[in-house]
């Protein structure tokens, strides 16, 4: 679809095309950091809390993001930011349970998981229902952005998605994880920017708090949406699509958020990230999302759009209508921070899958590292491109909203509910968990043909369009009810194969992670130089160090640039060998380390207790 009205200046244009230039060059310079499928995958343990922070929010926040929720903010309201309330109580399962597991168990993959927790077929199968699900989420975003691009310059919906798969597509295979860090740094700040400063302009050019708040209908005011009606946008349906559904999959099975906190340099950062994201960066997102749409529709109400405004595109619209020339290209350029943040995250992320669970343990095994990370990069480049295919697929749906909704509920309630049960129920099954990925498929897929089942779980919602969104309920019920039928009918693992990788076992996680008794005293951080000695991995303090740490002979502990600005990104995780009694200033390490890390001998470092 071609639009007849092309938005925006020349100079807009070279911003926007200015920022895909720099992004992918900014992107590409961290490919000296990756020398390994550990860099590439998980930025190998390094990133401080504040830094994952924004990079978490640049990839939820996706594109889709912007234009989903304001076009239901738009047709709906602030209710259309109902759904960034259902993260609570789900991030703090993450925080306190599935996070220690899957970093303290080193798992690279949630497949992976599922072979160590279950087995081999469970993975299998496992991997099978991730990769449709991220792929398909490259599908959503490509498609939006598609939609964004066409809003601003006309131009077809496919081709600019297949612009922007390309690009995105080529940094991540340069830089890997390092290079999503960092990018979506930028990225983070200037999408929650651009959106707080949209709402803070439309806000000026209706006349003030006040005059916004009295051109919104009524029903525009509340915080939620009705309980079961309208079938396309309600309480319960979100409830379930998102807040179950869709929340359980982006924290427990989404590979790209899971890799984001694999980044992080400990546990301990993990939490910090999660309550700055919680209590600060998600609310601001929430109104950076969608306050374009509220303001879209004061905007008709005060004559400055036409009521026959198209929601998909409102947010393109408004900007347009409150931004001068320049100001609109950033606020474009924002979008496109947006989408680039959550593509170049799932890419990463189904380099990962498809590396650590198909073709390592079963292609081409016994390759060398270098053989792999080339094989992630191709696979990048590949995913990118599989995303473009899905495009006309989501272009089918009456809205962005309803697009992203419909896939999440028919996809990921088998796989949440495997993981759910597999990580807070000793006695669930191997067979169990296969069967209740297997099964609650089987059934999430009959009820796309025969939506009349799923009527008994739809809360009195109106059938029209399939139960779209309580196809969610309807598949978690079967998933949960296949799992715990087949638990009581087959044997489960003995408790010592599972150690560490089930909620009540994570002290024992922890000692496997560090291979030796834990150490959680309290500790001061040590300062030195380092002076480079002969050996492989070769970490010794100083004794008074030491002492300042709190730490001994093993223990694990974090060496970095002092620079805190840097993030991690020169660091290195090492276990520490006997102090020594020479300068009290200097940090002994091999040269392997020093590599590792990037560290610079010439800089002064920062070493921290991990355990």
């Amino acid at each position: 679809m071609i639009m007849n009205t092309i938005v925006g200046t020349k100079l807009d244009y070279a911003i926007v095309i200015f920022y895909f230039v720099a992004i992918f060059g900014f992107g590409s310079i961290f490919a000296k950091f990756t020398k390994s499928t550990k860099d590439f995958f998980y930025g190998n343990h390094r990133f401080s809390w504040w830094l994952v922070a924004f990079s978490c929010v640049a990839s939820t926040v996706g594109s889709y993001s912007f234009i989903k929720y304001s076009a239901a903010g738009y047709s709906y309201g602030l209710s259309s930011s109902m759904a960034y309330l259902n993260d609570w109580p789900i991030l703090g399962l993450f925080l306190f349970t599935w996070f220690p597991i899957i970093y303290f168990s080193n798992v690279a993959s949630v497949p992976e998981y599922f072979e160590r927790r279950f087995d081999t077929k469970t993975r299998l199968m496992a991997l099978l229902v991730l990769m449709i699900y991220m792929v398909g989420y490259v599908g959503i975003n490509l498609y939006t952005m598609g939609v964004a691009l066409n809003a601003m310059v006309g131009t077809d919906i496919f081709w600019s998605a297949v612009v922007v798969a390309v690009v995105c597509t080529l940094y991540v295979a340069a830089g890997g994880q390092a290079a999503v860090i960092m990018t979506d740094l930028l990225q983070g700040i200037l999408l929650l920017g651009a959106g707080l400063v949209l709402f803070a302009l439309g806000i000026v050019a209706l006349g003030g708090w006040e005059q916004f708040w009295s051109l919104l209908p009524e029903a525009w005011r509340l915080p939620f949406a009705h309980f079961n009606k309208p079938h396309d946008f309600n309480f319960v349906g979100v409830f379930w699509q998102d807040g179950m559904a869709n929340n359980i999959a982006v924290y427990f099975m989404n590979q790209g958020f899971i890799l984001r906190f694999l980044s992080l340099k400990s546990v301990r950062e993990g939490k910090k990230t999660l309550i700055v994201v919680l209590f600060v960066l998600m609310p601001l997102a929430a109104i950076a999302a969608a306050n374009t749409g509220w303001l879209g529709k004061a905007f008709v109400g005060a004559g400055i759009l036409p009521a026959d405004a198209e929601a998909n595109k409102i947010f393109v619209t408004v900007a347009d209508k409150v931004c001068v020339p320049g100001l609109f290209g950033l606020i474009m350029a924002a979008l496109v921070a947006a989408l680039m943040s959550t593509i170049d995250t799932l890419i990463n992320a189904i380099s990962v899958v498809f590396v650590n669970d198909l073709y390592r343990p079963y292609l081409m095994k016994k390759k060398s590292d270098h053989h792999y990370l080339t094989t992630a990069r191709i696979v990048s480049l590949i995913a990118g491109l599989t995303g473009i295919i899905l495009v006309p697929v989501f272009a089918s749906f009456k809205s962005i909203y309803l697009a992203h909704a419909t896939f999440i509920a028919t996809v990921t309630p088998p796989m949440a509910t495997a993981i759910f049960l597999g990580a807070f129920w000793k006695r669930f099954t191997p067979a169990a968990a296969f069967w209740s990925l297997l099964g609650g498929s089987i059934a999430v897929t009959i009820s796309i043909w025969y939506p009349q089942i799923i009527a008994p779980f739809s809360h009195g919602t109106d059938p029209t369009g399939g139960y779209q969104y309580m196809r969610a309920a309807f598949g978690m019920f079967a998933s949960v009810v296949i799992g715990i039928i087949v638990t009581f009918f087959t044997k489960p693992r003995e408790s010592s194969e599972i150690e560490g990788l089930v909620v009540g076992t994570i002290s024992k996680a922890k000692e496997l992670f560090k291979g030796g008794k834990i150490n959680e005293s309290r500790w001061k951080p040590a300062y030195g130089v380092l002076k480079i000695v002969p050996g492989e991995r070769v970490l010794k303090l100083h004794r008074g160090a030491m002492s300042r740490l709190s730490s001994a002979a093993g223990d694990l502990l974090y060496v970095c640039d002092s620079r805190g600005w840097l993030g991690g990104l020169r660091s290195v995780h090492a276990n520490a060998m006997e102090p020594h009694d020479g300068d009290p200033n200097e940090i002994m390490i091999s040269q392997d380390l020093i590599d590792e890390g990037g560290l610079r001998p010439q800089r002064r470092h920062k070493v921290e207790l991990i355990m």
